[in-house]
């Protein structure tokens, strides 16, 4: 399995004031990152690179910081090594004027990626029916929404916040996630929890993409979901209510449609035909 991987923000670089105040890089690939640099570099008093917690080598660790060590980049396909690289660059040309956020999950209306809204949206599509999840036992989830990483982002540029900081939002477990999601979808049907095995031999993919359980990761895993905020916090990170974020993913859903093609979940044939072995 690849690693984890947490934003779903377009790589787009975005710039405010005649002086270049503030530029806000997102874009992880080298071409993109290197003319950005040698074009602004010089000329902006704040930059701030939008990375990810997928740079770092373990996610066997609950609780690292963003002094763990962080992977070699050998490889620029690969999404960790393509985000270290970045950063390794961006600091070398902007120096000490640089603040690089490594979000998680990065969740709220709009998501394209599908892997947040699938279970609040699967859960409203078929209310009254059983819905298949994994095993939730000593499983979390930890994810940011986008209006909050926004609003950050956009503060930490205007009082010149530097360094390294993991924007993500408190841990849950991902049990409390998917009965908050049922109960915000209305759902009342039951929960069919499917063990590792079982889901790996169907050809159940974790994490993300076509015929998967979204959010679900393998238990070598697990801290991917346990990065340490207090860094985050101090500089005045923030979150809103897990149940907020949840309505407002719903409301979205809706409005683009619950039924429609997904880049992450099982299709609602895929789940009827797994619930009828997993019950075999």
């Amino acid at each position: 399995m690849s690693a984890p991987t947490g934003d779903h923000l377009d790589p787009t670089i975005l710039v405010s004031g005649e002086a270049w105040d503030e530029i806000i890089e997102l874009s992880d690939d080298a071409d993109l990152v290197a003319g950005a640099l040698g074009a602004l570099a010089g000329s902006t008093a704040h930059w701030t690179l939008v990375s990810s917690v997928s740079v770092y080598a373990s996610n066997a660790e609950p609780g690292a910081d963003e002094d763990a060590v962080l992977v070699e980049p050998s490889d620029l396909d690969d999404y960790a090594h393509a985000k270290v690289a970045a950063e390794r660059a961006t600091a070398e040309a902007v120096g000490d004027r640089l603040l690089i956020a490594r979000p998680g999950l990065i969740v709220g209306p709009g998501d394209k990626s599908d892997r947040f809204g699938y279970w609040v949206s699967r859960l409203a599509a078929a209310p009254e029916e059983a819905v298949l999840v994994p095993n939730a036992e000593d499983r979390y989830v930890q994810f940011i929404d986008v209006r909050d990483l926004a609003g950050w982002l956009i503060s930490a540029g205007q009082r010149g916040l530097t360094g390294v900081y993991n924007a993500v939002g408190s841990e849950h477990e991902l049990s409390t996630v998917l009965l908050a999601a049922a109960r915000v979808a209305g759902h009342t049907g039951e929960l069919i929890a499917a063990e590792d095995d079982w889901l790996t031999a169907h050809s159940v993919n974790y994490w993300a993409g076509p015929r998967s359980l979204p959010l679900w990761l393998p238990r070598s895993d697990f801290a991917f979901a346990q990065r340490s905020r207090s860094r985050f916090v101090a500089a005045g990170g923030t979150e809103r209510a897990l149940q907020d974020t949840l309505e407002d993913v719903l409301a979205d859903e809706r409005g683009r449609g619950l039924d429609r093609e997904r880049r992450s979940g099982l299709t609602q044939q895929e789940q009827r035909v797994l619930l009828t072995e997993v019950d075999a």
